[in-house]
């Protein structure tokens, strides 16, 4: 059963009495709300996402719900808890979605040590991934929504996961797009479905863009390293690729991994192995045509290579 399955009265009942078992990719989340924005973009943005039994267990329980204040009356606020703790401050409550969001991506990034967890997005095509580490406002997330409108797999926006086995594991969950991002998908990508457009978060504008139905029905199939290109948007200037040492590449990756120190010797040596692996690149760009066409040739080239 898919959360498509449901009708959105059927889906708002759901949350709102006994919550709804969520899976992406290795994780599962029980999701409880009465909130209707909570429920609306679940059901827009994850409709090809499974439903698990409520029996089965889950990963993380979260609630997402009105404070017991003045709060749920005057300037309505939501708060995000997990496992009956709340790790946030409550927000508006017209952000009750992407709280949503951003507490599960707090919610696996605190838990999940398992893998190596690097911030950064992941894409992959002919089975190899490139990785997309990059700070606030570098264009990657952008960069993310367009190349999986070409043919380029969805494994995380945010989230790259590395196991023992140094193969990445995919989440498939909805791309964050801000403030003009918004714009440029949805002129780039005319059919892409995007949510619904909040304004004034601490992160500006912002709506989330859903993963491709092939993004989702493939999650559990995990891939290989092949890239790390540290993307930037430039205006007006043409797409160029420059090769980096990978010894910068690692440093840079290790400075935006969540759990590096934590895992000690064992992240050193998966971070090392992704290296060994992966060719390093320093990316501009700023029209997603160009993009597009640049990493499907770097794709064409290291299938043909191996």
């Amino acid at each position: 059963m898919n959360i498509a399955d449901y009708t959105l009265p059927e889906l708002r009942r759901a949350m709102a009495y006994n919550g709804v078992h969520l899976q992406t990719g290795q994780f599962s989340a029980c999701v409880r709300s009465d909130l209707p924005l909570v429920a609306e973009g679940i059901h827009q943005l994850y409709a090809n996402a499974p439903v698990l039994p409520a029996e089965q267990f889950a990963d993380f329980h979260v609630t997402l719900l009105r404070p017991a204040n003045l709060r749920r009356w005057f300037k309505p606020q939501v708060e995000f808890r997990f496992d009956g703790f709340s790790p946030f401050r409550p927000l508006p409550v017209d952000q009750a979605f992407a709280l949503f969001e951003w507490g599960l991506n707090w919610c696996i990034s605190s838990h999940a040590h398992q893998y190596l967890m690097i911030h950064a997005a992941a894409i992959e095509k002919n089975g190899r991934v490139a990785i997309l580490p990059a700070p606030p406002g570098s264009g990657k997330s952008t960069l993310t929504a367009g190349l999986i409108q070409r043919g380029w797999r969805l494994l995380s926006d945010e989230l790259t996961l590395i196991g023992a086995d140094g193969l990445i594991q995919g989440i498939a969950r909805p791309v964050s797009l801000k403030n003009q991002s918004i714009d440029v998908i949805r002129e780039f990508a005319p059919q892409a479905t995007i949510g619904r457009v909040v304004k004034d978060t601490i992160k500006g504008t912002v709506a989330h863009l859903c993963a491709p139905t092939d993004s989702v029905a493939r999650v559990l199939e995990k891939a290989r390293p092949g890239w790390v290109i540290f993307p930037k948007y430039q205006a007006n200037s043409p797409a160029t690729l420059q090769p980096m040492q990978r010894s910068e590449a690692f440093m840079g990756l290790a400075q935006n991994a969540f759990n590096y120190s934590l895992l000690a010797a064992n992240g050193f040596q998966r971070l090392s192995a992704l290296m060994d692996a992966s060719m390093a690149f320093r990316f501009e760009y700023s029209k997603l045509d160009e993009a597009a066409h640049m990493f499907d040739t770097l794709a064409e080239r290291r299938n043909a290579a191996s």
